[in-house]
């Protein structure tokens, strides 16, 4: 998946650290103790990154995360209602998302990783369905691919060289 580079300085970005997990690598001298945060920055009007940062301190490893999650952003279609353009099944991995869209006052409709994912990309609107596993990390990879794939009915229309109004029907 190619991530665009975004100019995330003038967005007014929020955080939201999705999980923090103790590594341990046993060595000669006894054990390495390491944490790993798996954080998602999104400025809530259609733009969203995930990243994970390692590090020996836990704020250390968030930061590394929000850097890494920054450099990942992709900017996302979202229709009048606050949901998405059209249904999509996102993959990665073993872990599969279903985005459903949905009509206005549904709400989000999802688990905690993809929770974090769409309320920071500023979906409103939307069901969705966790399917495979349930590695944090792979399902919000696999939200963050689903978003990235949809298409809005004119990038459609450009696509195929017709109107928007044939495609709608």
């Amino acid at each position: 998946m190619k991530h665009t580079v975004l100019d995330t300085s003038a967005m007014d970005l929020k955080e939201k650290v999705v999980s923090i997990r103790r590594v341990t690598k046993v060595v000669k001298g006894g054990r390495n103790f390491r944490f790993a945060a798996l954080v998602v920055v999104g400025d809530e009007n259609g733009h969203v990154g995930a990243g994970m940062g390692k590090a020996t301190e836990i704020p250390e490893a968030i930061r590394k995360g929000i850097d890494d999650a920054k450099k990942k952003m992709i900017a996302i279609p979202i229709d009048e209602n606050g949901s998405i353009p059209h249904d999509y099944l996102g993959n990665f991995g073993s872990a599969s998302v279903l985005l459903k869209r949905a009509p206005e006052g549904t709400g989000v409709i999802a688990g905690g990783p993809v929770r974090a994912v769409l309320e920071l990309a500023g979906i409103k609107n939307i069901r969705t369905k966790s399917l495979g596993s349930n590695n944090k990390n792979n399902v919000v990879a696999a939200t963050i691919q689903g978003l990235f794939q949809l298409k809005t009915p004119e990038d459609v229309a450009k696509l195929r060289g017709k109107s928007v109004e044939e495609i709608t029907g």
